[in-house]
């Protein structure tokens, strides 16, 4: 059967090679501040004079969305990174609708379900018009946030939900690389949540409530052991395939973060000499992510002027 994505893969291949290495990341960091850095990635195609860092980022982020939209017909197949996107919209929507005003900018763009839908359906508390990965938890988030003023505990709601259903859509999407995705996202997901929960002396009902279910973890034993303190939490950790997630946390949250990026781009770096199918594709979104994300770190330290060996700890590996 001839693969259809074939035409696609091929033309991903030249795009790839406009990717931003190591190296110039390092360039970037070397500039002298925010401007010089900004001019450096000009230089490359990012964006035009006059723009600030975050209108150059986010016109980053629709070039690849373009890219995607006019080599694939069925954009579907890629809502699964987009999904958090309407998770932070649906957190927003609910704190809206509560406080019955508007909050300029709190929506993220590219989801799946318009914001505007979210906040008529949370308004008229019609459920129905939410997709089903949504339904439960937005009826049951907002419910919490009436009847307790409980904030966390909404936010929690919603965090385990969106992990949840970007496992499941990877796992249902028939791609290796989006079940991958989907997995590796829920579970480092769960086990930032694991161990902040744990440092806040939460209970084990509460990290139940919070942690969502993944196929490489034991969400039962991480709520254990979360519960008895950084070192049980250790402990269990060392003993799943996760166990390089000890030293990064030990570190701090920001290297735990960073840890999380990198095992992603390295499980993905395989794609660059797959010839066929949608995984090259999602890998070059997610590559793009990446980059964007190490750009934005880079940018925000030079405008705070923090020191170049602090922002190099929270520097991303590249794909290329």
């Amino acid at each position: 059967m001839t693969d259809k994505y074939i035409y696609a893969v091929t033309s991903i291949r030249g795009k790839e090679l406009k990717l931003l290495s190591r190296t110039f990341m390092e360039q970037l960091l070397a500039s002298p501040d925010e401007a010089s850095a900004l001019s450096l990635l000009r230089d490359k195609g990012w964006g035009e004079d006059g723009q600030s860092a975050e209108e150059i980022l986010a016109l980053e982020e629709e070039k690849t969305w373009k890219v995607i939209r006019e080599l694939v017909p069925d954009m579907s197949v890629f809502d699964v990174f987009l999904y958090e996107n309407d998770f932070h919209n649906l957190k927003a929507a609910i704190k809206e609708t509560l406080t019955q005003g508007t909050h300029p900018g709190i929506y993220i763009g590219q989801g799946t379900v318009p914001w505007e839908t979210m906040q008529k359906a949370l308004t008229e508390r019609d459920f129905g018009k939410f997709p089903e990965r949504m339904k439960h938890a937005a009826k049951e988030a907002l419910d919490v946030l009436l009847t307790t003023r409980d904030g966390q505990l909404c936010d929690c709601i919603i965090d385990s939900a969106a992990l949840d259903a970007i496992r499941q859509a990877g796992k249902a999407s028939g791609s290796e690389l989006l079940a991958l995705y989907g997995e590796l996202r829920c579970v480092t997901g769960d086990i930032n949540i694991a161990y902040r929960a744990g440092k806040n002396g939460k209970d084990k009902a509460f990290l139940l409530r919070s942690l969502a279910p993944c196929e490489t973890l034991n969400r039962d034993s991480l709520a254990e052991a979360a519960v008895h303190g950084e070192d049980a939490l250790f402990a269990y950790l060392e003993r799943t395939p996760y166990k390089a997630a000890v030293a990064e946390l030990s570190d701090s949250v920001a290297a735990f973060e960073r840890w999380c990026d990198d095992l992603l781009i390295e499980k993905i770096r395989p794609q660059r000499t797959n010839p066929f199918g949608l995984d090259p594709l999602a890998a070059y979104i997610l590559a793009r992510r990446n980059e964007i994300k190490t750009a934005r770190i880079i940018l925000t330290g030079k405008r705070n002027d923090l020191p170049d060996d602090m922002i190099r700890g929270r520097i991303r590996k590249t794909y290329v």
